[in-house]
């Protein structure tokens, strides 16, 4: 199985957009994909039409209490091969729960080996901060998608991620790697393009080719409780996404190990 965190430290990113709809492109590939919700907000698991305040169990459950499986945790979606570890309010009391637990850091690396011959892919949805959790996602991952809205203020915050995600191959995970740098809300602006090209120029390789355009169908699509596959497939948010599970499948991208993309 292989585990790919969505992360990005700034929050209005385009994060957990990414993390639904890309866990439901792999999935319409034959993928049997698990999607984590990482974020206390529950925002994917409102994306694939759960009900966050309507839990039994959650990913807390799974996080703090030893005697509760991911694979207890999981449930189905409406997209066929997609199941998701639900989020709510109750995950932001997690990282005081494993504040004092010796190997906090592996909690969710043990948990999904349990169930790494029951999926073919995870995604996991990171909260927009550098916490117990996101450290768990990371050193339980084989690569990081780094989604970054296209504007000027996104390179401070990528740099910092950069650095957290070496910090963390270094100390915790060496088989971390960075999977690419997703653009998003991409519009056909003289800004839009001048930032795509800066960041381009500067990132080189590790810029995804597929970038995720501004969508109104993408902005809808949540409050219908449906991935941008089911909601509205014929749209550009849908070929987007759709491009995106493509290039990540087929290791598009000649990388070195420090930029590469993962083998799903």
């Amino acid at each position: 199985m292989k585990v790919v965190a969505i992360s990005n430290q700034k929050g209005g990113c385009g994060k957990t957009t990414t993390a639904v709809n890309l866990a439901a492109g792999l999935a319409q590939k034959g993928k049997r994909t698990l999607l984590i919700d990482m974020d206390a907000q529950g925002h994917s698991t409102l994306g694939v039409g759960h009900d966050p305040h309507s839990l039994n169990l959650s990913t807390y459950d799974a996080m703090v209490k030893p005697e509760v499986p991911i694979s207890a945790v999981a449930l189905r979606t409406s997209i066929e091969h997609l199941d998701v570890s639900p989020s709510n309010i109750l995950l932001s009391g997690g990282d005081i729960e494993l504040a004092g637990l010796a190997g906090r850091e592996f909690v969710l690396t043990k948990k999904l080996a349990a169930v790494q011959n029951r999926y073919d892919v995870c995604v996991i949805d990171c909260a927009p901060s550098l916490s117990v959790l996101t450290l768990n996602a990371l050193c339980a991952s084989s690569c990081v998608v780094i989604p970054v809205q296209v504007h000027y203020y996104a390179m401070e915050g990528l740099r910092q991620l950069l650095e957290t995600v070496g910090h963390v191959r270094e100390r915790y995970n060496p088989w971390l790697n960075i999977a690419g740098i997703l653009l998003t809300f991409v519009e056909r602006t003289t800004l839009s393009r001048q930032v795509e090209e800066q960041m381009r120029d500067y990132f080189k390789t590790l810029v995804f080719n597929t970038v995720i355009h501004r969508n109104v169908r993408l902005a809808e699509a949540p409050s219908a409780g449906e991935p941008i596959f089911t909601y509205a497939p014929e749209s550009t948010g849908a070929r987007d996404y759709a491009a995106l599970a493509e290039e990540l499948f087929n290791e598009a991208q000649n990388r070195t190990q420090q930029e590469s993309i993962v083998n799903i």
